[in-house]
């Protein structure tokens, strides 16, 4: 009680320009007090209309009223001052902008603690006390400080919601049941609250099931998505080895045929070298034979002629080739290798759904290769 008398002794002790306890209070002459800056800032802004008025009833003086300091006044808001530093209550704090501010409280308002569905209105700590105490208020109905007093009001009857109309789905006043909504179906706000609740409930559990259908599909998902992966990575590793392989299996024929080919060329340049050695020494014989025919046809002896033409007639000489065409076709077919011709990789075709995506971890990619013959 004492915490509230403080209160509203704080509220007479206010100045009503600045809203806060009277500094230097000083007295005019229709009887209000101020702080004497604050009065004196607004008669200074009237000096050119030569009218001065008291801020808070508007009374206008003729001449500017000479104040002085209101010493009795300035030593009881002192004490004032001194009385809320010791029994101020935390709950008794000016009001936070995201607080509700009590509707009751002049000059700086104070946090509202709860609101009057009857009056309408929130208040702090020290103005609610009358709804503890007088038996006038002993039926209204206190909530949780709210600012949204208004929507529990009826636009058009001003009294509180306190029915619910299923017919129109709305919440109305006991007046309008016997006026717009008379005749509909009508129910009291906490029997429709926990019909409500009961919707609600089955509501959630719904979701709640979604929910976790919803997850365990993602995480199905997303294991598809991680199998894809690794097939895809274990398709590249394995082609990368089948390519390595290749590359180094054609190296090593390469290596191979050009050797042979070399030993080919060898054999058959030696043969050709020998047979060509032997053919000179016969063109080199046959000349020798010409010379001695060309020398014996002028000769006129005819006895040494017969003699002689027997032994010196050309011999019969059959050169033959064939080794030489053998190594030449032996060459040409020995240079019909394996080599590959195609490489073929065989991916599974992209999934265009949800179930062709999660069958994907069970598939694998192929590659598949085949050999031909050059001919």
């Amino acid at each position: 009680m004492a915490e509230a008398g403080i209160l509203v002794f704080q509220d007479e002790f206010s100045c009503s320009v600045c809203l806060d306890l009277l500094k230097n209070p000083v007295t005019i002459p229709c009887g209000h007090s101020f702080c004497m800056v604050c009065v004196n800032d607004c008669w200074d802004e009237e000096d050119q209309k030569k009218i001065y008025s008291c801020p808070h009833c508007r009374h206008t003086f003729t001449s500017r009223p000479v104040v002085s300091k209101n010493t009795m006044l300035a030593e009881v808001v002192e004490k004032l001052k001194k009385t809320r530093l010791q029994a101020a209550p935390p709950d008794h704090s000016s009001a936070d902008p995201e607080d509700v501010e009590c509707d009751f409280c002049t000059g700086r308002k104070h946090k509202a603690v709860q609101s009057c569905l009857v009056c309408l209105a929130s208040f702090c700590e020290a103005h609610l006390q009358p709804h503890y105490q007088s038996p006038a208020f002993k039926k209204h109905k206190l909530v949780k400080a709210s600012r949204r007093l208004q929507e529990q009001i009826c636009s058009q009857h001003d009294k509180l919601l306190e029915v619910y109309c299923r017919t129109d789905q709305q919440c109305i006043c006991v007046l309008c049941t016997m006026d717009d909504h008379r005749g509909h179906d009508t129910v009291s706000l906490k029997a429709e609250r926990s019909e409500k609740q009961k919707q609600l409930v089955e509501t959630q559990r719904k979701y709640k099931e979604r929910i976790q259908e919803r997850e365990k599909e993602l995480q199905e998902l997303i294991e598809a998505v991680e199998t894809h992966k690794r097939s895809a990575q274990t398709a590249v590793e394995d082609s990368e080895k089948i390519f390595t392989e290749m590359i180094l299996s054609i190296e090593r024929r390469r290596s191979e045929v050009r050797q042979m080919i070399r030993d080919q060329e060898k054999a058959a340049v030696s043969e050709a070298e020998e047979r060509l050695k032997r053919l000179e020494q016969e063109i080199t014989e046959l000349k020798r034979r010409d010379a001695d025919l060309e020398k014996l046809s002028f000769t006129e002896d005819h006895i040494h002629f017969l003699q002689v033409t027997d032994s010196v007639f050309l011999p019969k000489y059959n050169v033959y080739f064939f080794s030489v065409i053998y190594t030449t076709i032996n060459l040409k077919h020995v240079l019909h290798f394996p080599v590959v011709k195609k490489v073929q990789i065989l991916l599974p075709p992209e999934p265009k759904s949800r179930e062709e995506f999660l069958e994907c971890k069970s598939s694998s990619f192929s590659l598949s290769l085949s050999l031909s013959l050059f001919v």
